[in-house]
């Protein structure tokens, strides 16, 4: 895998953004976390179900994350859904929020990985896409599997 090659591990990653949304622009940020929510992230325990970005004040927080208390931490677990400070330069930060201010445009979580030993965010602008976008996403790979069906003899 090239990413292990270049030092990232892929923890999870959001695979209904690329379906719900147009990418525009993406962006790396770290992510401020406690000790068991690092372990957990290490296991694999987290959902991007409903994740998002928002710029508060000049910093960016991302809301919605699950991840999952770590069973070992018991009372140093933090809540599951917290909002979690994102680490981004300042001209990073002021272009987003120019960018989200526009109409229609959000910010997104696309993955969750570890560069060397931190944990790391790929952070997307996003436009949301209509039903017909979807439809005709789906209708064009059908077509497209047809045709790789048809050419090899099945």
């Amino acid at each position: 895998m090239p990413d292990e090659a270049e030092g990232r591990r892929i923890i999870a990653t959001n695979r209904k953004a690329r379906h719900e949304y147009h990418i525009i622009e993406k962006w790396e940020a770290g992510l401020v976390l406690a000790g068991p929510e690092v372990k957990s992230l290490r296991a694999g325990k987290v959902s991007f179900k409903d994740a998002f970005a928002r710029v508060e004040r000049g910093e960016v927080w991302l809301h919605n994350l699950h991840i999952s208390p770590y069973d070992s931490a018991n009372r140093w677990n933090q809540d599951p859904e917290r909002p979690r400070k994102l680490l981004l330069h300042n001209h990073e930060i002021r272009r987003l929020v120019g960018a989200v201010e526009e109409k229609g445009l959000t910010l997104i979580p696309l993955d969750l990985h570890f560069a060397g030993e931190f944990a790391k965010v790929t952070l997307a602008l996003a436009r949301g896409k209509q039903i017909h976008d979807k439809r005709e996403k789906l209708r064009r790979r059908t077509q497209e599997r047809e045709a790789r069906r048809a050419i090899r003899g099945d």
